[in-house]
């Protein structure tokens, strides 16, 4: 029961990080901390700018951070600094050239990395409770243990992402990989489930089971082809200027007629699985209801971003939105290909 708690909370905990991700490309703040995992060198990051700037008879620990002529310079040790800037005491950081200071991104950022610190908590409970089924069920300690390395996989990229000034396929690989433990914890999630008997009877069919499978594919690839659109959308906003949102898909890059034709495809898909799942009575209805819902929400809110530019909210609620969807679909394919008592062919 413990056990089961601690998944639960670390599966709730991880779509949290989605959500605090998603808020921190909304409001532009990927940057908001230049290095990591500290900000600006500190434990706790600044809340003015004269705090990392240059300050005579000052002791520095070694890798704080200065902004200095417009870019970033890092304490290789420790020292107290003279009345006048010595250039021998400071490293130019060259991991990037990114050396601006916003007070509200870089809080921004900071509490996204404190909601990921936090959910390595359950996580680690939930790794030692999974003993609990020492020499019964072994696949859930190795499926816990494996929790923890893609978490530090997870924050090594979310290290990479910032150091390449939020190189666009490092944020998809990032996003792409927070969702590979979403389905892990899933797994885990049903597995209990089932060895605590407490799954409803579903029946099975290949074909819906196949075409469940092919949904979250194409899931993740919208996705993917999610993050290139809002990259494109990055560079319209440093062109013309946040105020200017109608030119933001003026004009639409080729990534955003993909994706826009991938939903229509994503669309028709899981519409049909619904009747499937209907017209054969699976047992999936509640979750199918679920997919229909969050497709829906999907595609107002897409529409909304390109032909009421952009509404406040609308591009984080979408990626959050993709990310339960996705988490829905493979829920219904772990149930989906659970073996059960009654099978039957399947019908088009």
């Amino acid at each position: 029961m413990w056990y089961r708690k601690a998944l639960k909370t670390s599966i709730i905990f991880l779509y949290l990080i989605i959500i605090a991700g998603a808020v921190v490309r909304m409001t532009g703040s990927g940057m908001g901390c230049p290095d990591w995992p500290q900000c600006f060198g500190y434990l706790i990051p600044p809340t003015e700018e004269s705090e990392i700037q240059w300050k005579p008879n000052h002791a520095y620990e070694e890798g704080q951070v200065i902004i200095r002529q417009e870019s970033l310079r890092i304490a290789p040790s420790d020292f107290t600094t003279k009345d006048e800037f010595n250039e021998g005491n400071w490293e130019i950081y060259e991991k990037h050239d990114y050396a601006v200071f916003n007070v509200w991104h870089t809080w921004i950022e900071y509490i996204n990395r404190v909601v990921t610190a936090i959910a390595g908590i359950p996580m680690l409970l939930m790794v030692v409770l999974a003993f609990s089924y020492w020499n019964r069920k072994s696949l859930y300690i190795f499926g816990s243990f494996l929790v923890l390395p893609l978490m530090l996989f997870q924050a090594w990229l979310g290290k990479q992402v910032v150091d390449s000034n939020l190189l666009p396929v490092k944020i998809t690989i990032h996003m792409i990989a927070a969702l590979f433990i979403v389905a892990l914890l899933l797994w885990l999630w049903h597995a209990s489930q089932q060895r605590e008997n407490l799954l409803t009877q579903k029946k099975y069919n290949s074909l819906f089971s196949s075409l469940i499978l092919v949904a979250s594919l194409l899931t993740l690839v919208q996705i993917a082809l999610g993050t290139q659109v809002r990259q494109y959308v990055d560079e319209r906003v440093a062109e013309v200027g946040y105020d200017a949102k109608s030119l933001w898909l003026d004009p639409a890059t080729s990534w955003f007629y993909i994706h826009r034709s991938f939903s229509i495809l994503v669309t028709v898909l899981n519409i049909y699985l619904f009747w499937q799942n209907r017209s054969v009575r699976l047992g999936h209805t509640k979750l199918m209801n679920w997919t229909l819902v969050l497709i829906s929400l999907e595609v107002i809110t897409g529409i909304a971003m390109y032909y009421f530019d952009f509404p406040f909210g609308t591009q984080p609620l979408h990626l959050v939105l993709a990310s339960l969807l996705f988490g829905v679909q493979f829920y219904i394919l772990l149930e989906s290909f659970k073996k059960r008592e009654v099978s039957i062919k399947a019908t088009l």
